[in-house]
């Protein structure tokens, strides 16, 4: 085996995993909200991978995630690629090989371009998402109930919580009102957290798609609401590129009715959302909502400030 003791020492359970013998250094990522264990594998050979770690009563829904990355694998994007799937560690874990994205995150690289680059990296991106929400359905794959119940409860969540914001009533009206106007095109597959933050900016000026760990089947407008959350607040102009691309310039109404229904009810359970993770999480997502509320002048309107004033 060429890993050196120590690193056997420290992660005994790599040996379990193919082509481990290979690996030359295991560095751990701390990045983002999933629950997964996460690290940075070097090999001999000069490869990078990406390495998730789970517990074994996920196995079925890691299996199931490892065969939907395969069919975002064949869409001719830059993407992690999946590489080896199986048990681990006595049996106590599942482990998901990738290949790893090299660049930075999206999110830091996008403030520091000019804004027209900003815009042509938003048009490259919802040309990605178009080509993500274009795969056809497998029949076992299709949902038979919409998510519309689910929204109004996480809703009644937020309203029943100490976390309340001031002027909240009309986003909480909007998307009560208009819960019906979701789900009304077919479901497709989706990436599931599809924001600067899971995305790569490559050395040749290109994207890389990462975390997919949050895929989901259903409405494709729905992956649109993370562009006023996790999108506005570091570039209006990819934000509004990846919209026009992924509509070919011609952005429908009942797009933005939907998308305001998301984005309002996003907005505020994300607060209730955050209390799990602390005080510095619910403070980022009230920022993040009493923004939203200023950009949908407190949802009298449906298309937001910063797209109309482009």
């Amino acid at each position: 085996m060429q890993y050196s003791k120590s690193l056997f020492e420290r992660y005994p359970w790599i040996s379990d995993i193919k082509c481990s013998e290979i690996w030359v250094s295991v560095e751990p990522v701390n990045k983002g909200w999933s629950s997964d264990e996460k690290y940075h594998i070097r090999t001999s050979a000069g490869e990078h991978l990406l390495l998730r770690i789970s517990d074994i009563k996920q196995y079925d829904e890691k299996k199931k995630e490892y065969e939907i990355i395969k069919k975002f694998s064949t869409l001719g994007f830059t993407r992690s690629t999946p590489v080896a799937f199986g048990a681990c560690n006595k049996g106590h874990n599942v482990y998901m090989l990738l290949r790893w994205i090299e660049g930075c995150d999206l999110e830091t690289a996008l403030p520091k371009l000019s804004e027209e680059e900003q815009y042509r990296l938003g048009r490259e991106a919802g040309c990605i998402l178009r080509k993500i929400h274009g795969i056809p359905l497998d029949k076992v794959d299709i949902p038979s109930i919409t998510k519309k119940e689910k929204k109004l409860l996480q809703l009644s969540r937020y309203e029943e919580s100490a976390l309340r914001i001031p002027n909240d009533e009309t986003a909480i009206r909007y998307v009560k009102e208009n819960i019906d106007r979701i789900w009304k095109v077919p479901p497709v597959y989706l990436h599931g957290d599809f924001h600067p933050g899971n995305l790569i900016y490559r050395a040749d000026s290109s994207i890389g798609v990462i975390d997919f760990n949050r895929w989901e089947v259903g409405d494709p407008y729905e992956e649109f609401c993370k562009l006023e959350s996790f999108g506005a607040e570091v570039s209006i102009p990819y934000c509004i590129g990846q919209i026009d691309a992924y509509f070919n310039d011609s952005v429908p109404m009942d797009f933005w009715i939907a998308n305001a229904v998301y984005v309002a009810q996003a907005s505020l359970f994300s607060i209730k959302w955050a209390e799990k993770f602390g005080q510095r999480d619910i403070d980022g997502m009230v920022t993040r909502a009493e923004r939203t509320l200023s950009d949908f002048d407190g949802f009298k309107r449906i298309i937001p400030i910063w797209y109309e004033k482009r």
